[in-house]
C-alpha cells in the first residue's frame, strides 16, 4: 500500500469550502468545530483506536446519539467489525452478535456505497428490522468511508439529539469528516502493517534460533506453537508431524489451559490433511463445522489457518493457527505473513534435523570407536592377565594365595562379559519392528549410558508392557528421555534411578502408570529455566495425569526426583 497523497487533504478542505457556500452565518460559524474534528481524527496511528476516535468525534459533530463504523471484508460482501458509540457495553452482551451486513440496509450501503439520511430508517423498504435488545433508533445518516479510492466502509449517525432530523449541514460535515477519516485510517493501516511485518519476521528469527540452539526438538516445536499462536491473535498455536500410521499427530501445542489434543493423530481419511501433506494451505471460516476435517481438535475453534510445514520439496508437517468460534476471520495479508512464517519455521527445522543428523553421526562414530577399543584392548588385556592370574594361581603352593587368585580369575571373567554386554549396547540397533514399553525405557538408559559415562539402575513393577497402551507408552519414553537429558545436562549427578510402576494409582483412585527418575545431582536451582519441565507437565495434562519434582537421592535428599504419571 503507497503513502496517502497530501493532496487529499487539500481537496478535501475546497470540498468543506464549496459544500458550505450559501449556508447560514450560524452554520458557517460552526466550521471551526469542523476543523476541530478533522484534527482530531488524524492523530494516532493505532487503526483501531483511530476507528474509534472516528466514531466518537462524528458523534459531536453532528449531535447525534449513536455512531457506528462498519469494515468492509475483503471480499466487498458483508462486514469484518463493527464499532460502536454510545451504545452501553450491557446492552452490546445482550445484543450478541455483532451485524454481519449481508442483508438489510447496512448491506444495501455495502453494495450501493452512496450517502444516506433517512428521517425514519424503520420506513425505509431495505430496513429487516433490529435484533433482541437493540436500542430503538429513527434518524439516520451513513456516509462511505474510502482509502485511496476504495471502500473501506461506512460511517452510520443514529438519533439526532432533540428527535430532529439530519440536515443537509449535518450531511457536508460528516461527509468531510469521512474524507479525512480515510486519510487517517490509511496512514493507520500503513503503520499496522509495518507493524504486523517486524513482528512476524521478529517470531520467525525466535523460531529459528529456538530450532538451531542445539536443545531437546520438544521444546523447539512448543516454541514454533508458542509464536505462531501470538503472532496469528489465534486462541491456540498447534504443530502437527506425520504419524507413523499415517496422518497427522498433534506433537506441540500452545494454548491457555492444557489441551486434550496432544498426541491425537487426525488420520489420512480428513481431506484437509491430504491437501497439507500435498503442500497446500488450507483455510476454514469454521473448524468446528468444516466438513474437510474428520477428526476435530478437543476446543470448538472457529477461523482457522492449516499450513504446510515444506522446504527443499518436503513436507515435514503442518502448523495451525485456530482462532474462537465468533472471532474475526484471517485477513489476506495475515494469510500471506502466515505462510512465509511456515515456510522459514519449516526451513529451521530441516536445518536442525540436519544438524541432529550431524550429531547422531558423530555420537555413532565415537561409540563404534569405544566399542572398537573395547573389544580390541581392554578385553584382551583382560584376558591376558587372567591367563597370567591362572598360572600364577597354578604354580603357588599357598592355599590362600590360590583362593584369592581365582576369585580374581572370576572377577575378570565377570567384566569381560559386562564388557562385551556394553559393547553390544554401543551398537545401533537394525530397524525392526516396534518393541515394548520395557524394551524401549531400556534402549533409552542404554542410550543414556554414554554421555553419562555411567548406566543408570532400573526397575520395572508390574506388566507394563501389557497394561500400558500405545500413547501413553510413547509420551512415557518421551518424558524419561526428556529426564535423562536435563540429569545430563544440568544435575552432575553420579547416581540416576529409574522406575516404571504400572502398578500406580492416580489420587482420584483411577490405575496409572507412573515413572520416577532420581539423581544425586546438584539439584533444581532457584530461577532456572524450567522448560524441560513444563514439557513433562503438558504431555501429563494432556492425558489426564500430572508431574512434578521433589528431593532426589543424594546425602540428606540432595539431587532431584522428578514423577511423571498417566492413567492407564
Amino acid at each position: 500500500m503507497s503513502e496517502q497523497d497530501p493532496k487529499d487533504s487539500l481537496e478535501a478542505a475546497t470540498q468543506a469550502t464549496h459544500s458550505l457556500q450559501g449556508l447560514s452565518t450560524e452554520l458557517t460559524a460552526r466550521v471551526p468545530q469542523l476543523l476541530e474534528a478533522m484534527r482530531s481524527v488524524g492523530t494516532g496511528l493505532e487503526l483501531h483506536s483511530t476507528l474509534d476516535r472516528i466514531c466518537d468525534t462524528a458523534a459531536e459533530l453532528a449531535d447525534a446519539r449513536y455512531a457506528a463504523i462498519g469494515v468492509v471484508d475483503e471480499e466487498g460482501a458483508g462486514l469484518s467489525d463493527f464499532l460502536t458509540h454510545g451504545v452501553p457495553k450491557e446492552v452490546e452482551d445482550e445484543i450478541g452478535h455483532r451485524p454481519g451486513g449481508q442483508r438489510g440496509l447496512l448491506g444495501a450501503l455495502i453494495h450501493d456505497p452512496a450517502p444516506v439520511r433517512l428521517a425514519d430508517l424503520t420506513a425505509d423498504p431495505r430496513f429487516e428490522g433490529f435484533p433482541a435488545g437493540h436500542p430503538p433508533m429513527r434518524t439516520f445518516l451513513g456516509v462511505p468511508i474510502r482509502v485511496q479510492g476504495e471502500i473501506f466502509g461506512n460511517l452510520y449517525l443514529a438519533e439526532k439529539e432533540g428527535g430532529a432530523e439530519f440536515t443537509d449541514y449535518d450531511l457536508h460535515m460528516v461527509r468531510v469528516l469521512a474524507t479525512e477519516a480515510g486519510i487517517a485510517i490509511g496512514n493507520a493501516r500503513l503503520y499496522e502493517a509495518a507493524r504486523q511485518r517486524e513482528r512476524w519476521i521478529d517470531g520467525s528469527v525466535a523460531v529459528t534460533t529456538a530450532l538451531l540452539s542445539g536443545g531437546d526438538a520438544d521444546d523447539a516445536l512448543a516454541v514454533v506453537a508458542e509464536q505462531a499462536r501470538h503472532l496469528a491473535d489465534s486462541a491456540a498455536g498447534i504443530v502437527l508431524l506425520p504419524a507413523e500410521e499415517g496422518g497427522l499427530e498433534i506433537v506441540a501445542v500452545s494454548a491457555d489451559s492444557p489441551s486434550a489434543s496432544l498426541g491425537v493423530i487426525i488420520g489420512p481419511e480428513s481431506p484437509a490433511v491430504a491437501e497439507l501433506l500435498a503442500g497446500e494451505a488450507v483455510f476454514m471460516d469454521d473448524l468446528a463445522t468444516d466438513s474437510r476435517m474428520v477428526i476435530r481438535p478437543a476446543h470448538p475453534y472457529g477461523p482457522s489457518m492449516f499450513l504446510p510445514l515444506h522446504s527443499g520439496g518436503r513436507v515435514l508437517g503442518a502448523l495451525a493457527t485456530p482462532r474462537a468460534r465468533g472471532d474475526r476471520p484471517f485477513t489476506k495479508t495475515e494469510r500471506t505473513l502466515a505462510t512465509q512464517f511456515a515456510s522459514q519455521a519449516a526451513l529451521a527445522l530441516m536445518m536442525a534435523e540436519a544438524q541432529r543428523d550431524r550429531e547422531r553421526l558423530a555420537v555413532y562414530e565415537d561409540r563404534d570407536r569405544i566399542a572398537r577399543d573395547l573389544h580390541d584392548l581392554v578385553i584382551q588385556r583382560l584376558f591376558a592377565t587372567g591367563m597370567m592370574l591362572e598360572s600364577a594361581q597354578r604354580r603357588s603352593d599357598v592355599p590362600e594365595v590360590q583362593t584369592g587368585v581365582g576369585r580374581a580369575v572370576d572377577e575378570l571373567d565377570v567384566t569381560i562379559q559386562e564388557i562385551r554386554t556394553a559393547i553390544f549396547a554401543l551398537q545401533p540397533e537394525p530397524a525392526e519392528a516396534p518393541s515394548g514399553l520395557r524394551t524401549r525405557v531400556l534402549r533409552e538408559i542404554n542410550m543414556a549410558a554414554v554421555p553419562l559415562g555411567f548406566k543408570p539402575s532400573h526397575r520395572f513393577l508390574g506388566p507394563v508392557d501389557s497394561l500400558v497402551g500405545e500413547r501413553t507408552g510413547k509420551n512415557l519414553i518421551a518424558a524419561l528421555r526428556e529426564a535423562l537429558s536435563n540429569a545430563f545436562r544440568h544435575a552432575e549427578a553420579s547416581l540416576i534411578d529409574v522406575v516404571v510402576d504400572a502398578t500406580a494409582a492416580l489420587p482420584d483412585g483411577r490405575d496409572a502408570v507412573r515413572l520416577s527418575v532420581a539423581d544425586d545431582g546438584v539439584g533444581i536451582p532457584e530461577g532456572s529455566r524450567r522448560s524441560g519441565l513444563r514439557n513433562l507437565a503438558r504431555r501429563a495434562e494432556s492425558l489426564g495425569g500430572a508431574s512434578w519434582f521433589g528431593p532426589g537421592i543424594g546425602e540428606g535428599g540432595g539431587g532431584t526426583t522428578v514423577v511423571w504419571e498417566a492413567p492407564l
